[in-house]
């Protein structure tokens, strides 16, 4: 809609094709129905590419700051939540309701619901074999999306596309998602599924497979991490599980605002608090509880244990354990879960100023569906945005 509304508003007839019913779903239950629309903070280093430059034109050309112009000037109010996040104070149907008005001052043309059975080439036009018809235009843009949310009618079409005009396709995943662990290694703390706290999360430091010997540089957030039945969610690890790789761990400090080994420590001489009662003062008592249960240091019935009666041994490596928590995910909830799909096509084959396929002229790639991924906060809708304003302002003919 974004790129369809740009380019209709300098004058080109554009036809908009969806094969969904309703209109931007994904939109709709994004911030919990409010729509994280973007975030102020937005630069490079908040997403992911194997091409890392690619993204600095279009976020440079069209900014967060523009985009507030945009929902501004149709009088939708909105605030300011955490870090940067942006929501709509009333619905995501303001943006959506918006974005339909773009289009339809750039006298876009829709068919909704319609479905590409085919598309090819014939004497420098794009042919499109849809269930509405042939449509010909000399300008095809892809901006189909990812694989994330496939209930929502999420595909692979611009990927299958991608691969046949010959474009290279990073590896796709599930991105933003939940991570799962061998229901065996979790079942001492399945029982804490819905319990939430602030954590630090990390990656591990090594080397990325699909790029030997490259140095992948340590990520960390500082966020929410929840428990659940198969492993651990929340924004912390969303966050995180862009930059895991199987077979790889990740480090979780359960005490992030503590240097706990001095705190336990200080606090032992004289204490006649059980040990699970001073966890309890940093943690919901069950996590308190069922850490002690599980923790292979203690080896007597931490129930009964007193802090005075605690080995300082025992007491370091229990804080060492507590501050990096290290875990190897078996794997995440799937693209059913994922807020986006990391990967897609490679953009070393597209224009970073136009969206534009440099070896197949009048194809574009923009958004989720190319190898660019955006962190947690607001961040990929301004590079849906971002992206879609680049080829709107470039793309010519009709």
């Amino acid at each position: 809609m974004m790129a369809a509304a740009v380019a209709g508003q300098r004058g080109l007839r554009v036809v908009l094709i969806d094969h969904s019913a309703k209109l931007a779903e994904k939109i709709r239950i994004s911030g919990g129905g409010r729509c994280n629309f973007t975030n102020v903070g937005t630069r490079p280093a908040n997403f992911l590419s194997q091409n890392p430059h690619f993204c600095r034109s279009a976020l440079a050309a069209y900014t967060p700051r523009d985009f507030i112009g945009l929902v501004e000037k149709h009088g939708i109010r909105w605030h300011e939540k955490h870090r940067g996040q942006l929501f709509c104070d009333e619905s995501s149907e303001d943006i959506i309701a918006m974005l339909k008005r773009e289009c339809d001052e750039g006298r876009v043309a829709w068919r909704m619901p319609c479905a590409v059975s085919e598309i090819a080439q014939d004497r420098g036009a794009y042919l499109l074999h849809t269930s509405l018809g042939t449509i010909s235009a000399r300008q095809l843009v892809m901006a189909t999306g990812g694989m994330a949310i496939p209930q929502l009618g999420a595909t692979d079409f611009a990927l299958s596309i991608a691969r046949q005009f010959g474009l290279k396709v990073v590896e796709p995943r599930p991105a933003l998602v939940p991570l799962t662990f061998d229901a065996q290694q979790w079942q001492p703390f399945a029982a804490l599924s819905g319990l939430a706290l602030e954590v630090i999360v990390k990656n591990d430091v090594g080397t990325r497979k699909e790029r030997p010997g490259a140095k992948v540089r340590q990520t960390e957030f500082l966020e929410d991490l929840l428990f659940t039945h198969r492993g651990l969610s929340g924004p912390a690890i969303l966050q995180i599980s862009s930059f895991w790789n199987p077979g790889e761990p990740i480090h979780v400090d359960l005490a992030p605002h503590q240097d706990l080994e001095r705190d336990l420590l200080d606090a032992k001489s004289g204490s006649r608090q059980q040990l699970s009662t001073v966890l309890a003062s940093l943690w919901p008592k069950r996590l308190a509880e069922q850490w002690l249960a599980t923790f292979d240091g203690m080896g007597v019935d931490p129930g009964a244990m007193r802090l005075a009666d605690t080995p300082d041994k025992t007491l370091r490596h229990l804080a060492q354990h507590i501050h990096s928590w290290t875990l190897v995910p078996d794997g995440t909830a799937g693209y059913k879960k994922a807020e986006v799909m990391r990967g897609g096509v490679d953009t070393r084959a597209l224009n970073q100023k136009t969206m534009e396929v440099t070896a197949v002229p009048g194809l574009y790639f923009v958004g989720e569906a190319v190898d660019v991924t955006g962190w947690l906060g607001g961040y990929n809708f301004q590079w849906a945005w971002a992206s879609g304003v680049a080829c709107g302002r470039t793309v010519s003919g009709s």
